[in-house]
């Protein structure tokens, strides 16, 4: 089974108040789960990672290591870090893109694509974080 994963953080302030979240889709493009969570204080780079996170898991747990994975990311430096072309600096960072590439090896394949903020998916990630956030009265 392959499945198509978009991600995105965001952080009010840069650290402030944060939120993640992702929408999976499998091969003929159906929504397959969606989620927004809140993170407290957080950067806006460990907000992205804790959606990559959070995704792999749900993705892993709900539809097994056999899947087929292409995560989608309209962070250029998580993409790079994931796919091992940026180096990482911040200890914060390395431990959070270790757990992401532990479990991102599990599946048969994964792949890390970076797409414009513009991409309709990105965008319905970023409305339902923005909406958790305001909610929240963030």
């Amino acid at each position: 089974m392959h499945l198509s994963i978009y991600t995105d953080g965001a952080s009010r302030k840069n650290p402030g108040e944060s939120a993640s979240g992702y929408e999976i889709f499998d091969d003929g493009g159906r929504l397959l789960a969606e989620r927004s969570l809140y993170n407290g204080i957080k950067t806006n780079n460990e907000a992205e990672y804790i959606a990559v996170i959070e995704a792999l898991r749900r993705a892993l747990r709900d539809y097994g290591e056999g899947a087929d994975i292409t995560l989608h990311s309209d962070s250029q430096l998580i993409v790079n870090q994931m796919n091992g072309k940026f180096k990482i600096k911040n200890d914060g960072l390395k431990r959070l893109n270790l757990q992401a590439r532990s479990i991102a090896s599990k599946f048969a394949k994964a792949r890390f694509v970076n797409v414009p903020r513009e991409n309709e998916h990105i965008v319905s990630v970023d409305g339902g974080l923005n909406a958790l956030l305001d909610r929240m009265g963030k």
